[in-house]
């Protein structure tokens, strides 16, 4: 069997950069927010994603847009105040409190 190697058409490129482009649009964001533990991904990581796609060499003026976009929006999540998740510890606690007081001595 002969195997041939596969090359992208202008076209297959420019959709698989498109979706590459919606993907960390969508994903970027919550990853960096994370959870209690911190980012899912950190800022480095989505940059270099970013980079990279800028260093293919073949996008069209709207994805250049795009991914600028998302790296404007790198920038200003690195600039601003990340939430301190030890300020939310007293709202997490009071859950876990009973609704109703339980009667200490008196049989149910």
């Amino acid at each position: 069997m002969e195997r041939r190697l596969n090359t992208l058409t202008g076209s297959t490129q420019a959709t698989l950069i498109d979706q590459d482009i919606a993907h960390i649009g969508r994903v970027m964001r919550p990853s960096l927010q994370g959870d209690l533990g911190g980012p899912i991904l950190p800022a480095t990581y989505w940059r270099t994603r970013l980079y990279q796609l800028l260093d293919s060499g073949s996008l069209s003026h709207a994805q250049l847009c795009a991914v600028d976009s998302l790296l404007l929006q790198l920038d200003r999540f690195e600039t601003e105040p990340q939430p301190a998740w030890n300020e939310l510890a007293p709202a997490a606690a009071a859950l876990s409190q009973p609704l109703h007081p339980v009667a200490v001595g008196h049989p149910v």
